[in-house]
């Protein structure tokens, strides 16, 4: 895949232009939040939903800025026609500054990540810590904490890092959103909570859909044997089955679940990069 424009406030500009100053302070302090979109096959996926999120993060952090729903669409559709890759992940930084004129926004298309396919038919395993993420409805820049924690668990051979609450209530992952499924009922922890993830949006959707019953409760750590399964969802990875989390094993990923997983995969294929509920 070769890469060789992205956008600076609007303007394609070669990816060896791609640099921000050192006296940055707004990047230095972490003042920005930030999303990250997915090409597949030449389709852009979800671009409304993911800047709906990039401007309410800016808004949480009060990040003010110029730039509007319709200008960033556009700014993202001109990256990727003019790399014209088929598969790549698109990163978008906002980045503040002392007035709403100073804030940069890039836009950038990265080499696309894809999971292990065996993680799929053979389920993944997680970690868990006491962790609450500052702000956790704002996907802002300041991910030193996850990205730590992500860092142990992944050397340690485990997909993901799942954060719990003082009180021991499964919150997320570090990059990811967390279900538990029984029947065909989906628990996942209240939107309020966490951040509210596109492919949460969209599995939850689609979920409803397809018959299934959707609940947004807490979920407690102690309880997690109770159900038939769990699984994570994110942008790069659409649904992964859970297979252990700690020291609890589920015995299978559940057929629902696999049922699920179907019904999404179809789902992305028909809905060329479009959602509406």
């Amino acid at each position: 895949m070769t890469i060789q424009y992205f956008s600076k406030n609007g303007i394609l500009l070669p990816l060896s232009d791609a640099t921000i100053p050192l006296e940055n302070i707004a990047y230095q302090y972490g003042f920005g939040v930030y999303e990250t979109l997915k090409v597949r096959n030449k389709i852009l996926y979800f671009a409304k939903q993911h800047i709906e999120r990039l401007l309410q993060s800016a808004t949480i952090i009060d990040l003010k800025h110029i730039f509007t729903p319709l200008k960033i669409n556009l700014h993202i559709q001109e990256v990727v026609q003019k790399n014209s890759v088929e598969n790549c992940n698109i990163k978008i930084l906002l980045i503040g500054g002392k007035e709403a004129e100073d804030a940069c926004l890039f836009i950038l298309p990265l080499a696309p990540l894809f999971p292990d396919k065996k993680l799929y038919s053979g389920g993944a395993t997680v970690e868990t810590v006491q962790y609450e993420r500052f702000l956790p409805n704002a996907k802002t820049l300041n991910m030193l904490r996850s990205y730590l924690y992500y860092t142990k668990t992944s050397r340690q051979g485990h997909y993901d890092m799942l954060f719990l609450d003082n009180k021991g209530n499964v919150l997320e992952g570090s990059r990811t959103n967390f279900f538990v499924i029984k029947g065909t009922t989906l628990t996942t922890p209240p939107k309020e909570k966490v951040l509210e993830g596109v492919t949460r949006q969209t599995v939850i959707a689609t979920a409803k859909k397809s018959g299934f019953v959707v609940k947004e409760e807490t979920i407690p750590f102690s309880k997690l044997g109770n159900f038939d399964g769990a699984f994570l969802t994110c942008t790069n990875a659409k649904i992964i089955p859970l297979i252990q989390i700690d020291d609890l094993k589920f015995p299978e990923i559940p057929s629902k679940l696999k049922e699920l997983m179907q019904i999404y995969n179809k789902f992305l294929e028909v809905s060329k990069g479009i959602f509406t509920e």
